[in-house]
This record gives structure tokens, C-alpha cells and sequence, in this order.
């Protein structure tokens, strides 16, 4: 049963290429109003779920849901309302960028013209050349103002900042906030770590083509080890920090105390305060830390 903030929903999804594996049993909410990211290498099952969901290829068994409808009974209902971005983008190289958004707009019933010459303007996307002229990354831009620019209930987007430079991929991030603001939802695959933890507010780690967890990315590094650093003004005895919960490799050097910390901090600050701290370092694990802790 989906929630009324049930934006996408899946359970059990899954998709055998004949004996491969592409996906297993993949159960997923995403939520109104969020951007979230599916991440995982190439080939650990990003694109077959999303092709999955969008009724491109047909499960082997399992359901999708999105806006509530059946993803085979209603996709034609479901493709109104969505903006999409394949990963293997394939345009018509003799049109132009502006005769194909028109054309993909009419396809849909109108188009904001003036809304898609804001969004060529930010990515400095040159409309009136043929698309065969155009680089790999000026083509993703032609791709990602065709997935915005009806400004979509959903936006799905495989890989999209893949051969954008870096001043277009801080435009597109820019995109997703204002996407967000308007209480509208991205989900987003990727397998660039610093983007995901960027942008999205629950993230998915997909691997060999199960989901191994969902999580805020707050609570994936609030479960992950982190290396702490406590300067004490004079030496600290070694056995005051003896058998805190979830503190482990305890180091005193001096009046340096070092140590692996996972979940909490209370317990050790607790017991640092009975004596003088002068600083406190916390190396907090990244996302692409926490994402190979998945892969080893």
C-alpha cells in the first residue's frame, strides 16, 4: 500500500537476463519532495531498475508503483508526468537542439518556450546547431533541459552529470534545489560519491544487483567508523577510556589521545571531561568511504 507521499514504491523487483542476474528483489519507497540517490558502479543494476520501473523491460517477478499507479497497467499515465534522462542518451543527430525540444514538447501537449531558453541560457546550450555537431557533454545538456523542462511531478535521471565540466555540473545541482523547492522529486543514479553527498537526501546502495541499504546520509555516517583526535591539556592514563561502548583502537601518546569511534560520542566525551580538553578533531568518513565499506 502506497503512502499519500509515496512517490515511487517497489517490492521484490527483479530482472534475470536468462541465467544473469540484473536486479533481485529490489523494495524501495521514495517520497515526495526528495532527491535521492541510487548509487553503485556500473553494471551493479542502476539502469535495469530504472528501465524496470519505467516499464521499458518487464520484470522477471516483483511490482513497481509510481504516483501510486501500476508502472505496466498505467505507464502511459505514468510517462505524462515524469521527466527522464537515459544513461545511453540517443538523439536525432540531423535535427537541431531546438526543433527536437520542440518536438518532444508538442509530443507532450505545449511547451513553456521561454522556460526552455532559461534553462539553454544556464547550461550555455547552443539550440540552433544540429545535434550530430555537438559534443558528448553538449548533447547531455540538450538531454537534461528535454528531462526539465516541463517541469515534471518526477524527474528520473540515469548518470545525468556523466561529460558535463565542472561549472555545468554546479549549474545542474542549482537545478536540483530549486526541483526540491518546489516540492517536486529526483531521483537520481550515480556512481560519483561527492555528488550524491552533495545533493540527495536518502541515498541507496545497490550492489551485484541487490539493495544492500537506504539510508539518510546522515545516519550512514553516524553508523560508520570515524577517527576521533582529543588534545588534553597534560597526559591522560591509558585505562580511563577502557571499555567504552564503541570506542575502539585506543591510543594515548603524550597528551594525545586517539581512538575509532562508531555511533555516539557520549560515553567519551563523557570520560574526556574529567579532564582538561584543549581540542577535539573528528575525521568523519566520506560517502565514498562508507560506499566501498559496502564493496569490501
Amino acid at each position: 500500500m502506497c503512502s499519500a507521499d509515496s512517490i515511487i514504491q517497489t517490492a521484490n523487483l527483479t530482472k534475470h537476463y536468462g541465467k544473469r542476474l540484473g536486479i533481485e528483489n529490489v523494495n524501495l519507497e521514495v517520497v515526495r519532495g526528495e532527491i535521492f540517490g541510487y548509487l553503485g558502479p556500473n553494471g551493479s543494476g542502476k539502469t535495469t531498475t530504472i528501465r524496470t520501473m519505467l516499464d521499458f523491460i518487464r520484470p522477471t517477478r516483483g511490482e513497481a508503483k509510481i504516483f501510486g499507479l501500476d508502472s505496466r497497467a498505467s505507464s502511459v499515465d505514468i510517462h505524462r508526468r515524469i521527466g527522464y534522462l537515459a544513461g545511453d542518451l540517443e538523439l536525432y543527430g540531423n535535427m537541431t537542439g531546438e526543433d527536437l525540444l520542440k518536438y518532444i514538447g508538442n509530443l507532450r501537449g505545449g511547451l513553456d518556450w521561454h522556460y526552455v531558453q532559461t534553462l539553454a541560457a544556464r547550461f550555455e546550450c547552443d539550440l540552433p546547431r544540429r545535434i550530430k555537431t555537438l559534443s558528448h557533454g553538449n548533447k547531455r545538456k540538450i538531454g537534461l533541459i528535454q528531462a526539465f523542462m516541463n517541469k515534471p511531478e518526477l524527474v528520473i535521471l540515469d548518470e545525468p552529470t556523466n561529460g558535463l565540466d565542472p561549472l555545468m555540473q554546479h549549474e545542474f545541482y542549482h537545478l536540483l534545489e530549486e526541483t526540491k523547492k518546489e516540492g517536486r522529486t529526483v531521483f537520481l543514479s550515480s556512481h560519483i560519491m561527492p555528488e550524491a553527498e552533495k545533493v540527495c537526501d536518502r541515498v541507496g546502495i545497490i550492489r551485484e544487483g541487490k539493495l544492500v541499504t537506504v539510508e539518510t546520509i546522515g545516519a550512514l555516517k553516524s553508523k560508520t567508523m570515524r577517527k576521533l583526535e582529543i588534545h588534553f591539556a597534560r597526559v591522560v592514563p591509558l585505562d580511563s577510556f577502557a571499555g567504552i561502548s564503541g570506542v575502539k583502537d585506543v591510543s594515548v601518546q603524550g597528551d594525545l589521545l586517539t581512538c575509532n569511534v562508531t555511533g555516539s560520542l557520549d560515553a567519551l566525551v563523557k570520560a574526556a571531561a574529567k579532564f582538561e580538553v584543549v581540542d577535539i578533531v573528528s575525521h568523519e568518513a566520506s560517502l565514498e568511504e562508507i560506499f566501498m565499506s559496502f564493496y569490501e
